[in-house]
């Protein structure tokens, strides 16, 4: 994983460069800073032996230093968020980009919300470690180096004294953090599980009021709550022994420098002021042991959330074939199910050795009761998901053999379930037709008779709309999805109750629209209302994944079987 952190950063190494530049550049200067004020004690030897000129000299000295040092650390700052805002700008729009690339099957099994906390909670803990890593990191490192090369200079004693003793702090900061990430771990995938729930419940907040489910609901959200808070509580218990355990170390480190340098100076070995000098570094070289060890903690949340993202983007994703081009003409619409066997479910069939042969611009209903295999036709079709077994043909080509793109492309459907992007009203109508003129909206939006109550809003075919927003009805919504397929009228159809949100009058005018937009194309209509489908050239009557009666109305009617039973009821 942290290969792949290193291959994010890699367009960015010019400007990692400059920052570990300005970070040594400010480590140098305020290393110096313990020198200087050494310099200046020993210049106060006694009463009346002050040496004012050396001392104003010193203190120039270290201004003009401590200026580099803030103008160094502003630096290193600004290169520091330039490199982090990015990679995580990188990160997250690869990561979205593979939410658009899944395949449906594993949006169809995965919590919506969990995939929510990933792209955004996630990659922003992931930003806030790397933030915090850069900064403290590198110049920790080499306050570190520095400070042990100062100290080697003034005290090569006192100096090994220090080595000894720093392997404690880095054996505490390594023990904790292996612990630290598992849990952290553990934390960010029930804060996905919860994300995944408060998402559900606001979108359904109608349906859980109307069935009176908050206490369940609420009782739910609590369990996962405390599980969260639980593994919350564990982790940041066990990164938070870093900083302390850190802290007694270095004051170990501290004391054993202080009493040995006033031997040192007891017997002459040092000055005052180098003594002086040695306690900074020594407290410097500290220092940077807590912040890494804090450091260390963050990252091990990071790269936790990180490891939850590549996971996401690790998922196999829609490939097309090599071979995949697009359709050789303008398709007609003759589609042909030949030996079609697919289940969702391996080992639980539930379509097999299916064959329909649908002749261009007919008009095929598809009959049977819930869990027949009705919904996954289309899915089949649209190349939702692929067939486990044998062939869909259209004008005689395998589906598998075209661009998903073109395929769909050839396809117009309006679903039960209906869709709304956050937009005005005439750019959710062009969706699929971004470049329709207005004339063009206007004329999809009178044929799917919506036009009557779009002019009502409040600014028209301007009007800011959204599932979310609650200005529209369940059927006006559905009439806006008419009006897309409408406006792009494309040689084959899908309407999957179509109409099932709309009043009985303004689904008859539909259904004439319908009528007339169907002529000379073909069209897959899946209907619970038999008297929706009556007119249809092919019925297909489905029962268990399985074509059991085919025909059309009449004749149906006439073999007195299934179809005849479910019209009769």
């Amino acid at each position: 994983m942290k290969k792949r952190i290193v291959r994010y950063l890699r367009p960015y190494f010019p400007y990692m460069l400059m920052m570990i530049f300005c970070a040594f550049i400010t480590v140098a200067s305020s290393l110096i800073i313990p020198v200087l004020t050494g310099r200046a004690i020993d210049q106060m030897i006694d009463a009346g032996k002050v040496e004012f000129s050396k001392l104003k000299t010193i203190l120039f000295i270290m201004v003009v230093v401590v200026v580099v040092t803030m103008i160094s650390q502003w630096l290193t700052s600004i290169m520091n968020n330039h490199i982090v805002y990015h990679v995580v700008k990188d990160i997250r729009v690869k990561a979205f980009h593979k939410i658009t690339r899944l395949p449906l099957s594993y949006v169809d099994s995965h919590s919506k919300g969990d995939m929510e906390s990933r792209v955004i909670s996630d990659i922003e803990t992931f930003s806030d470690g790397l933030l915090m890593g850069f900064t403290q990191l590198f110049t920790g490192v080499l306050t570190i180096i520095g400070t042990l090369c100062f100290m080697f200079y003034e005290s090569p004693w006192i100096t090994l004294v220090v080595i000894v003793l720093t392997p404690l702090s880095l054996l505490l900061a390594m023990f904790v953090s292996k612990f630290s990430y598992k849990l952290f771990h553990k934390q960010s995938d029930a804060r996905g599980k919860m994300t995944g729930l408060v998402d559900e419940m606001v979108t359904n907040q109608k349906l859980v009021k109307i069935f009176e489910l908050e206490e369940e609901n609420q009782a739910l959200f609590e369990k996962l709550n405390q599980e969260y808070s639980t593994y919350n509580r564990k982790a940041t218990f066990v990164s938070s022994l870093t900083n302390p355990g850190t802290r007694f170390v270095n004051a170990v480190v501290y004391a054993a420098v202080a009493v040995t340098g006033s031997y040192a100076v007891l017997h002459q070995v040092l000055t005052l002021g180098r003594m002086t000098a040695f306690l900074g570094y020594a407290s410097q070289y500290t220092k940077p042991f807590n912040e890494i060890s804090g450091v260390v903690t963050e990252l091990q949340n990071a790269f936790a959330c990180a490891a939850r993202v590549f996971e996401l983007m690790d998922e196999d994703e829609v490939v097309e074939s090599t071979e995949a081009g697009d359709f050789d003409q303008e398709v007609k619409g003759q589609v042909d199910f030949e030996h079609v066997s697919f289940s969702y479910v391996e080992g639980q069939s539930l379509i097999e050795d299916l064959n329909i042969h649908v002749d261009q611009a007919k008009r095929v209903a598809i009959v049977g009761p819930t869990g027949c295999g009705k919904s996954t036709l289309i899915n089949l079709l649209m190349r939702f998901y692929e067939v486990n077994w044998g062939a869909i043909l259209v004008d005689g080509k395998d589906i598998r053999q075209v661009t998903r793109k073109n395929l769909r492309n050839n396809y117009g459907m309006v679903l039960q379930e209906t869709w709304l992007k956050t937009a005005t009203v005439a750019e959710n109508i062009a969706y699929g037709k971004p470049d329709a003129s207005r004339e063009e909206i206007i004329a999809a939006a009178h044929a799917a008779h919506a036009h009557h109550f779009i002019v009502r809003l409040s600014n028209g075919y301007d009007t800011v709309i959204s599932e979310e927003l609650g200005n529209l009805s369940g059927g006006e919504k559905q009439l806006l999805c008419i009006a897309r397929l409408m406006l792009k009228l494309p040689p084959m159809l899908i309407l999957d109750e179509a109409t099932s949100s709309i009043d009985t009058r303004t689904e008859i005018l539909v259904q004439d629209a319908f009528a007339k937009m169907m002529q000379g194309r073909t069209s897959f209509v899946v209907a619970h209302r038999l008297s929706t489908i009556q007119n249809a050239d092919l019925i297909l009557v489905m029962k268990d994944g399985k074509i059991i009666e085919q025909g059309n109305h009449k004749e149906l009617l006439a073999k007195n079987g299934f179809y005849a039973s479910l019209y009769q009821i």
